[in-house]
């Protein structure tokens, strides 16, 4: 069979890998060396060496994340922020003007609004559900625009479809951190977009055991982006590379289930009487559910939550829980839990975040492959 014609599953087992295999393993083995011996390359960044990010373990798995998403080509990074920083580096140059949507990821937040500047880059918030608004925010310098597949922390759902016709439209680089939804749920590279982003921490990796990044886009896109990344020094050792890999081929197993985990949990929340809202875009009454259902094969295992009762009872919540972990970070095998005041959006200033909709309270909840009975009993009991 041709190869681009293989269901994502097959893919996600074959794609990228060596032919013929090395030395007859069927796993991809750990080229734990730091350089290569020099074999006439003429350019510097075709020189073997591991901050270079073209060993054999950094190109074999490019190889199937591209694959994964329907893209050209694809990098490795040292984490997502790697990933988002070096990619909006390379769009970006002093004098540009970026669009990004209004509810990011704290970090991402963070460098658009601390960072850019001393870069000579500006910038403008957009609302993701509100095409018709971004024309006004447009400038002659405008030169690209970023979005989230679904937002962090509040789990909301982009117009995808108008963003990627904006961008078109106006001679934008269309650029989405895919990390919500995994190319399990979107393929974003084939929806179109230019530029897509993942910090593989969550769930590309899925075993809350590394921390790294990946950049998908056209060749010649990714070529640019690679070079940038040589010069800054965003690099994965090859061990992690090897984890990542590893972690990356149960990926479609691991999020069908959380699909379908965190959909039932959210529905208990929905309907308990203590919880006050619940965010989750599988819910028929999530303001954006008709996109996700358009957009997307599942609605993830994310959402967040706000009970009655405030700060005081999110606290005791998460005290009397006894399954979940209280951590930051998302997408493991294992259900995490944790305010993001005080974790992922911790760097924005309160008032800041209350004009976005993240309060002091909101609990976000990235839903692991536990029984999803027990999770529910755990959550009834610490709700009582």
């Amino acid at each position: 069979m041709k190869k681009d014609s293989l269901r994502l599953e097959t893919k996600i087992i074959h794609a990228g890998e060596p032919e013929p295999r090395i030395n007859g393993a069927v796993s991809m083995p750990i080229f734990q060396t730091a350089m290569f011996e020099y074999a006439e390359e003429t350019s510097y960044h075709d020189v073997r060496y591991i901050r270079l990010n073209n060993t054999p373990n950094h190109i074999v798995l490019s190889q199937k994340l591209a694959a994964l998403e329907g893209g050209e080509a694809g990098q490795i990074t040292a984490s997502g922020m790697a990933a988002i920083t070096t990619t909006l580096l390379t769009v970006l140059k002093t004098g540009d003007h970026l669009l990004a949507q209004n509810c990011l990821y704290g970090g991402t937040h963070d460098f658009v609004t601390k960072d850019l500047e001393g870069f000579g880059i500006s910038y403008d918030f957009i609302d993701g559900n509100d095409p018709d608004s971004w024309a006004s925010k447009l400038k002659p310098n405008t030169k690209a625009i970023y979005v989230e597949s679904i937002s962090n922390p509040l789990v909301q759902v982009a117009d995808l479809k108008a963003t990627v016709k904006f961008a078109r439209e106006h001679n934008l680089i269309s650029m989405i951190d895919n990390t919500f939804t995994s190319p399990v749920n979107f393929r974003a590279a084939e929806f179109g977009f230019d530029i897509t982003l993942h910090s593989c921490t969550k769930y590309l990796n899925g075993h809350s055991d590394l921390v790294a990044g990946a950049i998908i886009g056209t060749g010649a896109m990714i070529e640019k982006i690679t070079h940038k990344l040589n010069h800054l020094g965003g690099c994965l050792d090859p061990h992690a590379v090897f984890l990542l890999h590893r972690g990356v081929k149960t990926v479609a197993l691991r999020v069908r289930y959380q699909n379908e985990s965190a959909l039932k949990i959210a529905q208990f929340l929905n309907s308990h009487p203590k919880v006050a809202k619940v965010n989750y875009p599988g819910l028929e009454t999530h303001p954006h559910h008709k996109i996700a259902r358009e957009l997307f094969a599942g609605f993830g295992g994310m959402m967040s939550f706000e009970l009655k009762g405030g700060i005081a009872a999110a606290s005791s919540f998460m005290k009397k829980l006894t399954i979940a972990v209280k951590a930051p970070s998302l997408g493991g095998v294992e259900t995490l839990i944790t305010l993001p005041s005080k974790t992922s959006h911790a760097g924005i200033l309160k008032e800041d975040r209350e004009k976005i909709g993240i309060s002091d309270s909101l609990i976000r909840l990235s839903v692991g492959i536990e029984a999803t009975e027990d999770l529910i009993a755990d959550f009834e009991q610490a709700l009582e």
